[in-house]
């Protein structure tokens, strides 16, 4: 599969891993708009794009602030490619879509996910201008999934069941 690419210019950080106290501490808000939250934006970017994620979210490169980056198709094959800073999901809905899930902070496990088809999410952009991203099917799922991540949580959280335990015994599994 080919490389997707933007046109930012970012240095690629490692991304934190299941475990790392980061992930699981909600993050903090923004509060200074600057050329290190841009720098930051950038190297979440280059991080994305390196390790073939759909988005990444601040705290899974190790900073505990509110910002995420996405780069992923909704359910039409549109192409969305953005950020938002001290984004809130302001809205989830239409029918749970039950899909396999995975995340860069959780390697090489994906389970069956229950997502809402359509999602929005408001923030703001580097330069602190308001920003509203609305999106369905996959789309959807990242803006839920990495909304998830500034508050503490990861995909797993929302697993239940039978999914849920598979997840789990995956997880103790890899730690041995």
């Amino acid at each position: 599969m080919s490389k997707r690419t933007h046109a930012r210019r970012g240095t690629t950080r490692p991304i934190r891993l299941l475990g790392d106290p980061v992930l699981r501490t909600e993050c903090d808000p923004v509060r200074t708009f600057d050329t290190a939250l841009e720098r930051l934006v950038d190297d979440m970017f280059a991080t994305m794009y390196e390790e073939d994620g759909a988005g990444v979210a601040a705290n899974q490169v190790g900073v505990g602030l509110r910002v995420f980056v996405y780069d992923c198709e909704d359910d039409k094959g549109r192409r969305h490619v953005g950020h938002v800073v001290n984004p809130r999901l302001v809205a989830t809905g239409g029918e749970l879509l039950v899909e396999p899930e995975g995340c860069l902070s959780v390697p090489g496990m994906r389970f069956d996910t229950p997502r809402h088809a359509y999602a929005a999410v408001e923030g703001v952009d580097v330069k602190g201008r308001s920003v509203r991203v609305e999106g369905t099917g996959y789309f959807a799922r990242c803006l839920q999934h990495e909304c998830g991540h500034l508050d503490g949580g990861l995909y797993i959280d929302v697993l239940s069941g039978d999914v849920r335990r598979e997840a789990m015994r995956a997880i103790r599994d890899l730690r041995r």
